[in-house]
């Protein structure tokens, strides 16, 4: 095909073949879609029209996006540090498609910035006009939600946006890149110990290698050694705003349970305020693929199911805070909980929901500390399998984590070895998972298996493993390590204030009463302690940090769902004299949610 002939769905080449490449080449993450017809004309009526010329700059890299751009006519060249001598082209766009990517759905800044190449037209929509008709136009909410992730997933996969510069054996450094991975942020990792580049940045911010690891964005912007939350507000990850630390539930942690408890929570007219640690989806949001989760029969990923959940809390007016970790729990009056953080702040609400999650143990072997990080992970996205290239890979565990993990790696590295203490797969895994790691090609499968020692000084080279049975050692090649073990909650700040199991986990229900230490807390209350709630009453807990729990997505969403029917019957015993309890729930039947929330003296 030459340059000068149209292309598929009416969009004209450039004349440029250097750019050929970008309108041509195989849209296989479905990044790429074009709107319908009948797509475009219905964001018409909610947008406007606007004429461009060449070199309009539509959207700024380190900025954020205001407006969702479709591309009506001419093209809009998306590029990474435009103006500089390491400008870099990502994409050009013709006429049908739409200029952004996640950020523009979480009001976060801009990694690229988008010129007009050739002149022409595009119609202009607001965000807040764009999630009200997601949420009405379930196709729309479909094409833009998945074309969104796709180009994060590209954009983190390219290097494109801030640098992280520092020692692969600095602690602040792996706390930097884990914070930037978790979230899905898209940055480039430049090794003081190996990269040639890195004293070259370094001597041109004039700082010493003492002081990393920084962060640099654009030649404009130096963080030395940042908090988590510096690095977040930098890139705009969601905060509270002033005003709004108190309300009628807090849920603390967000993966699938909590995510779940604020979508239920705000869609009742609740006054939902949820806090993270770390990112969003816990360790559900980083599972390559979901294949057992009711309703998703093609299976979903981690981070699509997570950013669905993230928006359709949104979209009921829940509010969200990363990074915020919780540091103490307690009871304030009858009616009301605090939570403090790390940062030394406190958010008031009725009820807690505590849905902190679990995170898989760190494997403890001699030589695996200074390769965690670079080569020993404890997650399996895009990102860590982009670095395997075409070298063999192991990973640690026999639960589903594990081989949805191994399946995932295994259409990047030649071989992966799956290494398990115990007799069989069975046990731990779910049968689909097992026949389809059984069957696979590339998949090595070594039962009663475990890693004695992790060998190698920069990056992995081999692992020397044992047979539990005979004690008979074997080396293997592998250039990276996935470890997906036993998980330990997140629960040592609230020793002391709710009841814990002997593992750490948080009791409910009636072994929760019966372990509490003030049990005087219920007298008076009317009622039992509900199932899901713990020994403090108001408080309640989901998901993998609850003692007992199903580990597993589906059953980790409905204890969040089934949380908040929990917790409008609290708010409904503990409501104000006179009042009864249905009208303390904020009327479960009511069908208007936005009513609901105006009525709601809660909010901020």
């Amino acid at each position: 095909m030459s340059a000068d002939q149209p292309q598929p769905g009416g969009e004209p080449a450039p004349q440029d073949t250097d750019e050929a490449a970008f309108w041509e080449s195989p849209d296989i993450y479905g990044a790429y879609p074009r709107l319908t017809q009948d797509q475009i004309a219905r964001l018409a009526e909610h947008g406007q029209r606007r004429s461009t010329s060449a070199n309009d700059v539509l959207i700024r890299e380190g900025e954020r996006c205001e407006t969702f751009l479709v591309v009506l006519e001419g093209s809009v060249a998306v590029v990474e540090d435009y103006g500089t001598p390491e400008e870099h082209l990502l994409r050009v766009h013709g006429p049908g498609r739409f200029i952004g990517e996640l950020g523009l759905l979480h009001d976060q800044v801009a990694f690229y910035t988008a010129v007009v190449r050739e002149p022409g037209e595009v119609l202009v929509v607001s965000l807040d006009q764009l999630r009200h008709l997601v949420s009405q136009d379930s196709a729309l909410a479909d094409v833009v939600l998945r074309a969104c992730l796709g180009r994060r997933a590209l954009l983190v996969g390219q290097g494109a946006g801030f640098r992280i510069i520092g020692s692969r054996y600095s602690p602040d450094t792996r706390r930097l890149r884990e914070f930037a991975i978790r979230n899905r942020l898209p940055h480039r990792w430049i090794d003081l110990e190996t990269d040639e580049e890195a004293e070259e940045l370094l001597r041109r911010f004039g700082v010493g290698p003492e002081e990393t690891p920084i962060v640099i964005w654009r030649d404009t912007t130096l963080l030395r050694n940042p908090s988590n939350a510096e690095l977040a507000r930098l890139i705009g990850l969601p905060t509270l705003p002033d005003g709004s630390r108190h309300g009628d539930v807090l849920i603390v942690g967000s993966g699938p349970g909590g995510l779940a408890a604020a979508v239920y929570a705000a869609s009742e007219g609740l006054s939902t305020t949820v806090v993270e640690a770390m990112a969003t989806g816990g360790q559900a949001g980083t599972s390559s693929r979901i294949e057992n989760l009711l309703g998703f029969p093609a299976g979903i990923s981690g981070a699509e199911l997570t950013e669905r959940a993230v928006l359709q809390a949104d979209k009921f007016g829940a509010r969200f805070s990363i990074p915020m970790e919780a540091t103490g729990l307690h009871r304030k009056d009858e009616d009301h909980f605090v939570v403090t953080f790390a940062d030394g702040s406190e958010i008031t609400a009725r009820a807690v929901v505590l849905a902190t999650g679990a995170r898989y143990r760190r494997l403890k072997v001699p030589g695996i500390e200074r390769l965690e990080g670079t080569s020993v992970h404890y997650s399996a996205t895009v990102y860590e399998a982009q670095q395997c290239g075409a070298d063999p890979v192991a990973v640690v565990g026999g639960g589903n984590s594990a081989g949805q993990a191994v399946l995932f790696l295994a259409s990047y590295a030649p071989k992966v070895y799956l290494l398990v203490r115990g007799p069989s797969l069975d046990a731990n895994m779910s049968r689909y998972l097992v026949d389809q790691v059984e069957r696979h090609p590339r998949v090595e499968v070594m039962l009663h298996t475990e890693v004695s020692e992790v060998i190698g000084e920069e990056v992995l080279e081999e692992l020397d493993v044992v047979d539990n049975r005979t004690g008979e050692h074997r080396r293997l090649a592998a250039r990276a390590l996935f470890v997906f073990t036993g998980a330990e909650p997140h629960t040592q700040w609230l020793a002391g204030s709710v009841a814990l199991d002997a593992r750490g986990f948080v009791l409910t229900g009636p072994e929760a009463r019966e372990a509490c230490a003030q049990p005087e807390m219920w007298h008076g209350l009317g009622r039992s302690c509900m199932t899901l709630e713990t020994s403090l009453p108001g408080v309640f807990a989901v998901g993998d940090v609850r003692s007992g729990s199903v580990k597993r997505v589906a059953s980790a969403a409905g204890e969040g769902a089934m949380a908040i029917h929990f917790v409008h019957r609290h708010l409904g015993h503990s409501a104000a004299p006179g009042t009864t309890g249905s009208e303390a729930a904020v009327g479960e039947t009511d069908a208007n949610p936005q009513t609901r929330h105006k009525e709601s003296p809660w909010l901020a």
